[in-house]
């Protein structure tokens, strides 16, 4: 079975444990103070981008749109093709780590370098367009978005609370079900399912908000990052993606703490898939109220007429959360990418099980040595506290354009509180043992 979680311990700190809780939250409530001090008008609401007009072309030719398309094809082709004809055995098949690494964890890197690259390179958008209609049903805009929290709640269920997650079978049935939804839903609801509809393009998007590149008018944008990420949009849907993202990571950090795995070890396989459940929706239930209940609370203060959308506060303070949940995912998949990452490239040499070595890497085993435990550590770390001085200055920003200036530093007192709490509680989850 692949070991899904991170590597890491109270023991691999460089500093005491309650030395690093206390710091990183000081940063986060000293970055607020300062922002209050020095920062009273919204900065990115309408901040612009420099025109990259030769990476756009290069994008948009159509060579580069079909070649990405080819791509994505090939690779889906690649998992389905390893997880149903391939080994039985999860450390002989390559399809887990293709999935839980490569694509879970590797959408990560690839949305905050390239942008919104993923749209382009989707599988299901492209043979969902293979099917030529005149017309497609209209998604409600009431559901958008809700469909891409009901697929990554399967998805994450089956990574942290199914205990055959890393079956090759059970792989293959999760890709072709989930491949098979979201191709009858694109060719219903026509391309525009797939932006509110399709969980993995939906958290590619979501990511992809918080890139240097970005899609301007009819052109591809060199930006200020956190710029992209004010315009994103408010809907509850995001506001639900989001914490549920948030709440399942810290699931997957009380999932590995000794205490736990030590009684859950003893639970039959019913009682683990309902403890575990439970477990997983707690937590995300427990991060849902917190964030709704500082949302809310911060419009005590008197906000500006028709600054708020649909979605009330929670909707134009939920970008704040992107960076914060991009740092619990490389604090938690960091390791988890690094050393079982590798596996996808060794087990490539022989995808189907056949004795073959197509890339003559058949003896090489995985290199656990290159990275230390402390360094480790430290990324964790230093991940969880950007992640929140840059959810804060987000935050910041956007009360900035809701509240009057006078009431900006007080209006801001109930998220600060929940953004310290996110994150002494996440470096806790990160490096207890």
């Amino acid at each position: 079975m692949l070991p899904l979680h991170g590597i890491g311990g109270r023991g691999d700190l460089p500093v005491p444990l309650w030395l690093a809780i206390y710091s990183a939250a000081a940063a986060v409530a000293v970055s607020f103070f300062a922002l209050a001090a020095f920062w009273s008008r919204p900065r990115f609401e309408t901040a612009g981008g420099h025109p990259l007009a030769g990476l756009t072309r290069i994008v948009d030719a159509r060579a580069t749109r079909w070649l990405l398309k080819a791509g994505g094809i090939a690779a889906l082709a690649l998992v389905l093709g390893a997880a149903w004809f391939g080994s039985d055995e999860p450390s002989r098949n390559p399809a887990p780590t293709w999935l839980y690494v490569w694509i879970w964890v590797g959408i990560i890197p690839l949305s905050l370098l390239c942008g919104p690259i993923w749209r382009l390179a989707n599988p299901l958008r492209t043979i969902a367009g293979l099917v030529r209609r005149t017309s497609y049903r209209k998604l409600p805009e009431r559901f958008a978005y809700w469909p891409a929290v009901g697929g990554l709640l399967v998805f994450l269920w089956l990574e942290l609370v199914y205990p055959d997650a890393s079956e090759p079978r059970i792989v293959a049935l999760f890709v072709t079900s989930y491949a098979v939804v979201n191709v009858a839903a694109g060719i219903v609801f026509g391309p525009a399912w797939f932006s509110a509809g399709d969980s993995f393009e939906v958290y590619a998007e979501v990511l992809a908000r918080l890139s240097p590149i970005g899609r301007g008018t009819n052109r591809l944008e060199l930006r200020n990052p956190l710029a992209g990420l004010a315009a994103m949009p408010q809907h509850r849907g995001i506001v639900g993606l989001l914490c549920l993202l948030l709440g399942s990571t810290a699931f997957d950090g009380i999932s590995r703490w000794s205490a736990w795995t030590s009684w859950a070890g003893e639970l039959s396989r019913p009682q683990h898939l309902v403890v575990y459940s439970i477990g997983l929706f707690v937590a995300v239930a427990i991060v849902t109220c917190l964030f709704l209940l500082a949302a809310q609370t911060t419009g005590s203060a008197e906000v500006r007429p028709g600054a708020v959308g649909a979605a009330g506060l929670p909707g134009a303070f939920v970008h704040s959360l992107v960076p914060i949940a991009i740092g619990y995912a490389v604090a938690h998949y960091f390791s988890f990418a690094m050393f079982q990452g590798q596996e996808g490239v060794l087990l490539a040499t022989d995808p189907f099980g056949r004795g073959w070595d197509l890339l003559g890497t058949g003896t090489t085993r995985i290199d656990y040595a290159f990275l230390s435990t402390s360094f480790i550590a430290g990324v964790q770390i230093g991940a969880i506290v950007l992640g929140h001085v840059l959810g804060v200055v987000s935050a910041h920003d956007r009360a900035a354009e809701l509240f009057r200036r006078r009431q900006l530093r007080r209006a801001q007192y109930p998220m600060l509180a929940a953004m310290v709490a996110f994150t002494a509680g996440g470096i806790a989850l990160v490096t207890a043992s």
